[in-house]
């Protein structure tokens, strides 16, 4: 079965609640209680320096996110920056990080799960297991797991748009809370023991922030499903920052509440909404006899959302770690029936069901457990933020960018780092010990099999000679063994020409020992949501399954290696070229139309040409018989005719094709210079033995179509007129192409161009 993935369609509203729901699920209705016998009155402070430090990590986020919406968020951010050394650790402790924050979560549905039943013929008991004694919090949260992972496994995964109903109903739920509980609020209530613990005084404050901090992990989880967002470059940062900041504020508002009607000492630490829920709701109509089950209904309701949302997470993070081999990709293999990566899920579970046996109770190992191992993570982005800034890579052009550079990432590295030093030595042993585990499964599995350098390493040693020994000593250890392959991907929606197709992609990836990958885009209706469409899962997969199947068969006719990938999207030709950045293409090969947008004579779309560049060369077939026996070259030189080169010489290699070279001049005058021009530009080109014709016409296209009545493929690069001298005076490939009677292949290769090049075309010298 092919890989299956869903495209953009998550809006602003859906990407909000995903980040506020995990957020206001952990830090509202578990956490003030412990994290009041921690600081006092003081924990509202906490709160709010944990919101701040996680505004500055979410700048981070964003910068880095609208660079590159990718499955996996902070791993797949370091992983580009730092390098697999640092993406293993990033990996490991934001899957681990998830695994105790899923724990966590699940204790607090125990918890409430415990207060509701409490009382009647389904309370729960305790249970002896072995070596342990499970209380009936554990046992509730115990269920909640095996529940959490049970769904995720089958599939009915929790929507954008299932999330923005949760979130809506909580707030409203939290509205009341907050509106009865300003009545019953008294300040000599919160100031009566004083504002901090006797024994610790303010110097409680930080450590309360590192144990409320797993309450902002929410707004990071949004970056994890960027891939799936409707424009990315918008909604990201306002998603991101919105529900910080909207968080925050409920969070100090709440907390202060709560430390104002129960004195703080004595508020519960398992259920303190319920608690103090029954005082605020007292003599209240309606609210005095089903509010404080309402609470723990919704206490319920945001746990369990946050849990899904982290085991769903999970499985993203695995995805991508499997997509660049840092783990076997078979970790994710999809179920036959569900659809859905069930051995991350049945992996991620197993850990959460431990740890849920094992630590859970003692609610803060598993909450700082949580925080230090993403407090790891957000630090090392902000460092990869500053290796894409510094090294000045060129692809890495966010749409949103931090403010107050370099200091802002600075900070971000400093607080999430320093923050870490207030978490107990258990905590910190236990994430030091998975990152242990991460280096060493990167030196002993990991790096023979990744073929990925990381920005920073990469930086370090093309500039080796003016680094520190230490520096180009450590990034030579840490780069990866495994050479990066060659990938030439192939959008396949025509069973007449996906052998040609394939043949083609074939031959170039054989050349460089690389590999196929071809891509079947599912186009569904604009009306149609992208989640009904991958509901239509089976259906979309025997389709795919039997063109991809005989993709597979023409490659492995070929000799080549070939993956396969099945997009369900709304577009179809956009899609190719987010395959191509996603994937790391090389090259793509596709097939022409003549109602395509290559029709106008370039690769990209006429409108899309205006801010993008290409992600790769681009190879556009038109068949007529492909046939690669006798090529013709036309060339006047540049970066297109370079590439038409290397293709003529790749195919010469692989078929043994013969090659003709054309160079077209004005008049008989030019002719020795032009005769002078091709054959040095065909030994440049290592296609020395090409016969060398110069055509004196001045008519480019006519000289083309003389030549090629006897040629059985033509080579030719992509137009270097703009978009609107194209639209006045037409295109010259598009002309050629559409007269010649034997297959064309347009090639293009990525060029930077100023927007008046773009408009007008290049200047000609």
């Amino acid at each position: 079965m092919s890989d299956d993935e869903l495209a953009k369609d998550l809006g602003l509203l859906s990407a909000l609640a995903i980040g506020m729901g995990t957020m206001i699920g952990a830090g509202i209705f578990v956490l003030p209680g412990v994290a009041a016998q921690e600081a006092g009155p003081v924990v509202v402070v906490s709160f709010v320096i944990g919101g701040a430090i996680a505004m500055v990590n979410a700048l981070a986020v964003s910068e880095l996110g609208t660079a590159m919406p990718k499955a996996g968020g902070g791993y797949y951010y370091i992983n580009r920056g730092l390098g697999p050394l640092f993406g293993s650790i990033s990996g490991m402790g934001d899957w681990m990080g998830l695994a105790f924050a899923s724990a966590f979560y699940c204790i607090g549905f125990g918890g409430y799960l415990t207060e509701l039943l409490a009382g009647t013929v389904l309370a729960l008991p305790t249970l002896e297991l072995g070596r342990f004694a499970l209380s009936d919090i554990q046992l509730g949260a115990l269920l909640a797991g095996l529940l959490f992972v049970g769904i995720n496994y089958i599939g009915a995964k929790e929507t954008g748009g299932v999330q923005t109903v949760i979130v809506t109903v909580l707030l409203g739920i939290l509205t009341v809370f907050a509106a009865t509980g300003f009545l019953h609020f008294d300040w000599t209530t919160l100031t009566a023991d004083g504002l901090a613990p006797t024994d610790a005084g303010y110097g409680a404050i930080l450590p309360g922030t590192a144990l409320v901090f797993v309450s902002f992990l929410g707004y990071a989880k949004i970056a994890t499903v960027a891939e799936e967002l409707k424009n990315p470059g918008r909604n990201l940062p306002i998603a991101v920052i919105g529900s910080v900041a909207v968080v925050t504020m409920i969070y100090a508002v709440l907390v202060a509440t709560m430390v104002g009607i129960v004195p703080w000492h004595s508020l519960d630490d398992s259920v303190p909404v319920s608690q103090v829920s029954e005082i605020t709701f007292a003599g209240i109509p309606l609210l005095d006899a089903v509010g404080v089950t309402l609470i723990s209904l919704a206490a319920m309701l945001a746990t369990a959302s946050s849990a899904n949302a982290s085991i769903l997470s999970s499985a993203r993070i695995n995805f991508a770690m499997g997509r660049d081999k840092i783990v076997t990709d078979k970790l994710n293999e999809i179920h036959s029936q569900y659809a859905t990566p069930y051995r991350s899920i049945l992996l991620t579970g197993s850990v959460i069901i431990v740890f849920i046996v094992a630590l859970g109770q003692d609610l803060e190992i598993l909450a700082k457990a949580a925080s230090v191992l993403h407090l790891l993570v957000y630090g090392l982005m902000n460092i990869a933020l500053i290796a894409f800034r510094q090294a000045d890579v060129p692809e890495y052009e966010p749409d949103f960018r931090v403010p107050f550079y370099p200091v802002t990432p600075i900070l971000g590295a400093v607080l999430s780092f320093g923050l870490i030093g207030f978490m107990d030595p258990i905590e910190i042993g236990l994430s030091l010990a998975f990152v242990a585990v991460a280096v060493l499964w990167y030196t002993l599995y990991a790096r023979s099999k990744t073929p990925r350098q990381g920005v920073l390493g990469q930086y370090v040693l093309d500039r080796s000679e003016a680094m520190p020994d230490v520096a180009v000593s450590a990034a030579t250890a840490a780069s990866p063994d495994a050479a990066d392959e060659y990938r030439v991907l192939v959008p396949l929606s025509n069973p007449r020409t996906e052998r040609q197709l394939i043949s083609l992609a074939s031959s170039l990836a054989a050349e460089r020992d690389g590999v196929v990958h071809a891509v079947h885009i599912v186009q569904v209706p604009d009306q149609t949501p992208l989640d009904r469409g991958a509901e239509q899962i089976d259906r979309i997969d025997a389709e795919s399954e039997k063109l991809l199947e005989r993709a597979r068969e023409h490659a492995e006719e070929r000799g080549a290696t070939i993956e396969t990938t099945t997009i369900v999207s709304h577009r179809s030709f956009e899609e190719v070229f987010d395959a191509a950045r996603q994937y790391d293409a090389d090259q793509v090969v596709m097939g022409w139309g003549a109602d395509r947008p290559w029709a106008m004579g370039r690769a990209e779309q006429p409108l899309d040409e205006l801010a993008y560049e290409l992600p790769c060369d681009f190879l556009v077939l038109k068949d007529r018989g492909y046939d690669p026996s006798r090529i013709l070259l036309p060339t006047a030189g540049g970066p297109d005719s370079e590439l038409s080169a290397e293709i003529a010489r790749t195919l010469r290699s692989t078929t043994g094709a013969s090659i003709d070279l054309l160079h077209v001049v004005d008049d008989e005058s030019e002719r020795e210079a032009g005769e002078a021009f091709l054959t040095e530009w065909a030994a440049d080109h290592d296609i020395g033995d090409a016969v060398l014709t110069v055509d004196a016409s001045g008519d480019v296209e006519s000289a083309i179509g003389r030549e090629a009545a006897d040629e059985t493929l033509v080579i030719i690069g992509a137009t270097e007129r703009g978009l609107l001298s194209r639209l006045v005076r037409g295109s010259l490939v598009f002309d050629v192409v559409d007269d010649l009677e034997c297959s064309v292949l347009l090639a293009e290769r990525p060029t930077k161009r100023s927007l008046r090049e773009r408009l007008f075309g290049r200047s000609e010298e």
